[in-house]
């Protein structure tokens, strides 16, 4: 499947730029790598996150549908002197074999098709060890706000607090959602986000 972005990540420059997003710190704060953590970067784009929590100490394993934005994130890992297993893959399909510490997504949650949101978030909390976390993002439809520029075929609706409601079995340390301005394509828009960051815990609760 083709994205707009493989053909925009081919381009030298780095269209998200190479500063991470503020809820890389929120990771470094709730689960700092203390030891050697497996993080899961899903949907790194051109590798900014990705590359960012390597530097600080973690085991990063990282995908994207667009080959270009994988090429991109394993250049500007070589660049910078760290190691990202980067892979190409579509988040519709693909389904965790082995556990991971942390599961790191900002911004590509809305590809996901609705069909697929249940099974897909149960085999992600399936395979994510105990006292591990999620941190995500995904973009909500708000009637005030219009449609962004990029217009993709592949994006799908959510709306608010639907991300929330898959993790209604874990603790929340973090959730917000915001409005926030954006000018990615070169014309000014606003988006609305939903941020949640949920931990898994330790032990079964008997409720009968």
């Amino acid at each position: 499947m083709h994205t707009i972005y493989e053909d925009l990540y081919k381009n030298e420059e780095y269209y998200w730029s190479y500063i991470p997003s503020y809820t890389c710190l929120k990771v470094l704060e709730f689960m700092p790598s203390v030891k050697k953590l497996k993080l899961l970067d899903i949907g790194c784009g051109e590798g900014r996150d990705s590359v960012f929590f390597a530097r600080n100490g973690y085991d990063v394993t990282a995908f994207d549908l667009a080959i270009s934005g994988v090429e991109k994130t394993q250049r500007l890992a070589e660049k910078l002197g760290v190691k990202v297993n980067v892979f190409q893959a579509d988040l519709n399909e693909y389904r965790l074999t082995e556990k991971f510490d942390i599961l790191f997504s900002n911004g590509v949650l809305h590809y996901v098709k609705p069909e697929v949101r249940k099974e897909m978030f149960d085999n992600y909390k399936a395979f994510t060890e105990d006292n591990g976390i999620h941190m995500l993002s995904v973009f909500v439809d708000k009637p005030f706000i219009a449609p962004p520029p990029e217009y993709e075929e592949t994006a799908q609706r959510w709306i608010s607090g639907e991300l929330l409601g898959y993790y209604h079995d874990w603790k929340f340390e973090f959730e917000v959602e915001e409005i926030f301005d954006c000018n990615s394509s070169g014309v000014a828009h606003q988006h609305a986000m939903t941020r949640m960051l949920a931990r898994k815990m330790k032990g079964i609760v008997n409720r009968e």
